[in-house]
């Protein structure tokens, strides 16, 4: 048996057989992006590939100075540097000084103008955008059966609410037939009428996400009658399904977020809404309460009984007060009486005659004021205190009176 080495010996044996290769330390090389990262440390993770083959390539964050553009998925570059070997992972792979943009890839560029056409056709208008369930109760899920992605949607969902029915179809998500199984699941998922469908899968260079891209998955996604969610890839990745689909997620996990809602803040939730409904009850019935004894009031004021009790005490009043003025008033009368009666009294010709005076008529019982009414041989009746005579003239006498109403003289008739 020969010598055995550890792996760090032959890793390390291997980087040097790279170094010691005059062409890999200065070497240019041509092909498409894809799986491009911009890491938080400044340094790019990016692959170039072409019809061939895929070359892993690493531009650390010093090298930086002379990239004067963005990298996207799809660009054409020619990439300048060293190939070495990674000891740690056994992997080789491009370190870049320079990179220079040579055009747009073919997926790219494919990619661009079916996303230009769907776009003037109208499929990813706001319009015909169908809103997401609230409450979602079934969830339908396109997706491969295995990868991080599904799991993940099961996990969240299953945090979120232990009680959402799940329903999986297991579609091939990368490579040939990819596109067909998608447009399947969501047909065959759409027939079984769930509330929302999500349609996704994990991260990947732009060929891995490339069925998500294909117009018959589009389609699919803009007829189903079911609200779609597309989650594919991670949040700056972008594909012709999250444009049409009827909302966009970043990742599959962002998807479970937004299709299923949380059983415990739902139930929070429905205990405010019990609290308000018995608040606004309680409310209600106390002012019934209070409508109804106000209506109890006024009936009451507006019964007959009532009525009449009123009307009777009213009468009283009245009655009351008329007698207390009808009493004021024969008062009044009484003194007003007692007043004319001693008047009268004073005035009253059986009294003048009961002080010797006499009523004195003529035959036709005309009273005798004057002494011109009478003559001699007249017969005149004598009106006195307790009887009546009758006499004859036999003679008269007329008094004269000065102007004071003094006697002085006086003539005589036989």
């Amino acid at each position: 048996m020969g010598s055995v080495y550890t792996v760090a010996q032959a890793n390390t044996y291997i980087k040097n057989m790279f170094t010691q290769d005059f062409l890999l330390n200065n070497i240019s090389v041509k092909g498409e992006i894809s799986n491009c990262k911009y890491h938080s440390s400044g340094h790019i993770y990016f692959s170039i590939k072409d019809k061939s083959g895929v070359l892993s390539c690493v531009m650390f964050a010093g090298r930086r100075k002379g990239l004067n553009f963005q990298m996207h998925e799809g660009d054409r570059v020619i990439v300048t540097g060293n190939i070495s070997v990674y000891e740690r992972d056994g992997k080789y792979q491009l370190y870049a000084d320079k990179i220079e943009q040579e055009g747009t890839g073919d997926l790219y560029q494919r990619f661009l103008e079916l996303k230009k056409e769907l776009e003037e056709m109208g499929m990813f208008a706001a319009e015909y955008k169908k809103p997401i369930p609230k409450y979602a109760g079934t969830v339908g899920i396109v997706t491969a059966s295995t990868g991080a992605a599904v799991q993940d949607i099961i996990q969240i969902a299953r945090r979120r609410n232990p009680f959402v029915k799940l329903i999986l179809y297991p579609a091939k998500v990368q490579g040939e037939g990819a596109a067909a199984s998608i447009v399947n699941g969501i047909r065959c998922l759409e027939r079984m009428k769930p509330d929302v469908i999500i349609v996704g899968r994990g991260g990947g260079s732009i060929e891995d996400l490339w069925a998500f891209n294909e117009e018959i998955v589009a389609r699919a996604i803009f007829e189903c009658e079911i609200p779609v969610i597309s989650a594919v890839g991670h949040e700056v990745d972008y594909t012709i399904a999250d444009f049409v689909a009827d909302l966009r997620a970043p990742t599959p996990s962002a998807a479970a977020e937004l299709a299923v809602f949380e059983y415990d803040k739902f139930l929070e939730y429905l205990k405010y809404l019990e609290d308000r409904l018995n608040q606004k009850i309680t409310n209600r019935l106390k002012n019934c309460k209070n409508r109804l004894e106000q209506a109890q009031w006024k009936l009451e004021k507006m019964s007959p009984s009532v009525l009449v009790q009123s009307r009777r005490r009213q009468l009283q009043e009245y009655m009351e007060r008329l007698q207390n003025r009808m009493g004021d008033k024969i008062k009044n009368h009484r003194h007003l009486l007692a007043m004319y009666s001693l008047r009268l009294e004073g005035q009253s010709p059986l009294k003048k005659l009961s002080g010797g005076y006499a009523f004195i008529t003529d035959r036709e019982g005309k009273p005798i004021r004057d002494i011109h009414q009478v003559a001699v041989s007249d017969a005149v009746d004598i009106t006195l205190k307790n009887g009546r005579a009758k006499a004859v003239i036999q003679e008269t006498e007329t008094f004269r009176t000065g102007q004071n109403g003094g006697s002085h003289g006086s003539d005589k008739k036989c």
